[in-house]
């Protein structure tokens, strides 16, 4: 369930914490009980007023002259990220995404737990991946109802997506992860979180070839 605090939380703002996470755990396995905003505006090439307006939505302040507590400031942006409380989660597509997904063990310290894997595929069926098994995916609706599973993942290909979504939907699935490379249409009351690869492939490969062109500037002027 979202908090007030999480509905008036800016996308950007929740964008940027893991990454202030990231720093903290660093600094708190170096030892370090403070941290600045500062500090954390070097780590991060970021300015610090910036910095300062995001951690504000966890509820915690820094100190003057000495700044922010790690641990405190640890568990309070694990708290609003809702990753101090692990969510079961089913995964439908037991191909290569979804393996690799699947064997993440980073996602258990971010709150969340997949416990199963579903496709349609007889010889994924009945399989164990990473120590989950995989379920033939027309038993998904009984078992999130039974396990009171409210969020999946989607790793299936474009053309599936759609109905699996639908499924889901009829589930009573409340949080869609959608990997697929399509948009899916579900009601306002499921959220859903795109990822698109090929979207991010796109800006690597121009900034890539914004590299590269500067390189063979600089060396024909020289």
């Amino acid at each position: 369930m979202e908090s007030e605090k999480q509905k008036g939380a800016p996308l950007p703002t929740i964008r940027r914490l893991p990454s202030y996470l990231r720093v903290l755990r660093r600094m708190q396995e170096q030892g370090r009980e403070f941290i600045s905003s500062t500090q954390m505006a070097e780590e991060l090439k970021l300015e610090a007023i910036q910095i300062r307006k995001d951690l504000a939505v966890t509820g915690v302040e820094g100190k003057c002259r000495v700044g922010y507590q790690v641990p405190d400031l640890i568990d309070a942006i694990e708290s609003f990220l809702g990753w101090d409380n692990l969510t079961d989660a089913f995964l439908v597509g037991a191909g290569s995404l979804g393996t690799a997904l699947i064997g993440y063990q980073g996602f258990e310290h971010r709150g969340l737990n997949i416990v199963a894997a579903f496709d349609t595929d007889p010889y994924k069926i009945g399989r164990v991946i990473h120590g989950k098994d995989v379920f033939p995916l027309d038993k998904l609706p009984d078992l999130a109802r039974r396990m009171h599973i409210h969020m999946a993942v989607i790793t299936t290909p474009a053309a599936a997506a759609q109905a699996v979504a639908d499924l889901l939907v009829s589930a009573d699935i409340r949080a869609i992860w959608n990997f697929a490379p399509t948009k899916i249409h579900v009601p306002e009351s499921v959220v859903v979180q795109n990822e698109d690869l090929s979207a991010g492939l796109a800006v690597l490969s121009v900034r890539l070839a914004e590299v590269l062109n500067r390189s063979e500037s600089l060396e024909q002027e020289a």
